[in-house]
């Protein structure tokens, strides 16, 4: 086959996971944090978009099979795709934090229920939580859609709590047990004992029988919790009070032997939730974060490539071989690709320039870039084959002409998919800033704004925060660079702006 022919027949998937869930496998690789999580030690897990959350639960997702043989039952509590269960909150949300609360203890024990009775777990404690449920109308028919459980959870809560607040207490029908107004049983506080003696019962009851239902049946259950996001991304107020609920129930909840919540999230979001301060941040140890290095990114692009059997039978290899070695990977790598994008002793070697080429301002290179950046010297490759470009020369599949022209897309979906569309009120900054130099003091920066030095500096700060500013110089100096994951998409010219000084023993950027 020519080159031109490999790469018509390659495939190097998609940058987001929820786009290529059946081909996740190929590329998956079970990391040792990946085997803490199956081990069960890890429930919380942090990472910056594009880092691979979402692989990692879609990973456990489709390993439900292997997870059940071992006593494990998995249940999604977000849609994996499409439209977020919880999106029609932002519409409607609930009023107070004792309204989420209750919204995330009864939503999840109404998940825990569909296990029970999906898994045909029978026994005294399962049957009485099925019944407290089907009661109060919460437990939807098989298959039933996670955001009707939400909706309904929620509605009860707020009746329940505006009974509470009106009637300075529950009203309950001595004919029929319900509270008055309700067709349910289940309280958000403890009963009083004559309530108890009409059957009422609080849904942490309620979690401690289900509890005790999978633990006298052998099972453990796992709710998964990703793209919370997306889910709350219209309303940072919202997300927060929402995040916030759902870790004070996690904390709840690891008083249960049998039920665990694995909950995915990004890295800055749990920041912003706890940088004003979160006293049960200190509480919740079973996370860790994601990290990637120079090395497992090789290994991702590497296993990538070695996916496609035209490219194997193109180089005379095997996976096994390959894999098996990192030196022997790094040597495969600069056979695909050429040693070095920009000619030169001092420029650097290829893999090193595609990192800096898609790390942000916060020194993060995720994963998504980096594939999105391999599919995109594909299509340039191929763009270019198709004008009747020679093949590249040596053993190379790219020439090195593609690179820069492939970062393009790369830096214009980054900038509006992911800055412009979470951050939108820093837009019009960074759009002042299009067409200029990428090097910039607050004096210049105060200039192309039209704002006073204060109003920059806090501006400077943010974009800082986000990982679009990189911070260089002295204290006594500091100086501002916008990173090439960004420069393409905004026709940034290296260099510094007019005004900004540099001393004398400070290293010229390459």
């Amino acid at each position: 086959m020519t080159k031109r022919e490999v790469l018509k027949a390659a495939r190097f998937g998609k940058r987001i996971a929820e786009e290529e869930v059946d081909a996740l496998a190929a590329y998956f690789v079970e990391t040792s944090l990946y085997t803490r999580i199956l081990g069960g030690e890890i429930d919380v897990i942090y990472g910056t978009k594009g880092s691979g959350k979402s692989a990692i639960y879609f990973s456990l997702l489709k390993a439900e099979n292997s997870l059940f043989d071992s006593g494990i039952l998995v249940k999604s509590g977000e849609n994996p795709r499409g439209t977020p269960a919880f999106k029609d909150l932002t519409v409607d949300p609930p009023a107070s934090p004792e309204e989420f609360r209750g919204l995330w203890k009864l939503y999840l024990l109404t998940l825990i229920g569909t296990v029970l009775r999906d898994y045909e777990i029978k026994n005294p404690s399962a049957t009485r939580v099925l019944s407290y449920l089907e009661a109060a109308e919460l437990l939807p028919p098989s298959g039933g859609a996670l955001s009707s459980i939400i909706r309904r959870s929620l509605d009860y809560v707020r009746k329940l709590l505006r009974m509470e607040a009106v009637e300075g207490g529950l009203k309950i029908d001595p004919h029929t047990g319900l509270i008055n107004g309700l067709t349910g049983k289940i309280t958000l506080r403890e009963p009083a004992g004559s309530e108890s003696k009409l059957g009422l019962e609080s849904v942490d009851n309620l979690c401690r029988a289900a509890d005790d239902a999978l633990s006298q049946s052998n099972y453990k259950v796992w709710i998964l919790l990703d793209r919370l996001d997306v889910a709350f991304a219209e309303s940072t107020e919202l997300e927060t009070r929402a995040l916030r609920a759902l870790f004070s129930t996690y904390l709840d909840f690891l008083g249960f032997e049998t039920i665990r919540l694995k909950i995915f999230l990004r890295s800055d979001i749990w920041k912003r939730i706890t940088d004003s301060g979160f006293r049960e941040s200190s509480h919740i140890t079973r996370s860790a974060t994601i990290t990637w290095n120079e090395s497992s990114l090789l290994n991702l692009i590497i296993r990538r490539i070695l996916n496609n059997q035209a490219i194997r039978e193109h180089y005379g290899v095997t996976q096994a071989d390959i894999l098996a070695d990192y030196n022997v990977q790094e040597t495969f790598f600069y056979r695909v690709f050429p040693d070095k994008v920009d000619a030169g002793k001092r420029k650097a070697k290829t893999f090193d320039w595609m990192l800096s080429r898609t790390r942000d301002g916060l020194g993060v290179a995720a994963p998504r870039e980096l594939i999105h950046l391999l599919s995109s010297l594909q299509d340039t490759q191929l763009a270019k084959f198709d004008l009747g470009s020679q093949e590249p020369g040596d053993e190379y599949l790219f020439d090195r002409s593609c690179f820069k022209e492939a970062m393009h897309p790369v830096s214009q979906v980054r900038t509006e998919q992911t800055v412009y569309a979470e951050y939108p009120d820093v837009k019009p900054w960074l759009e002042a800033l299009r067409g200029g130099k990428t090097e910039h003091a607050i004096s210049t920066l105060s200039e192309h704004w039209g704002v006073k030095a204060d109003e920059a500096q806090n501006r400077v700060q943010r974009l800082l925060e986000i990982g679009v500013f990189e911070a260089l110089g002295s204290k006594a100096s500091p100086r501002y660079k916008i990173p090439f994951l960004y420069r393409e998409y905004l026709d940034l010219v290296q260099g510094k702006a007019d005004g900004v000084e540099t001393s004398s023993d400070e290293e010229q950027e390459e």
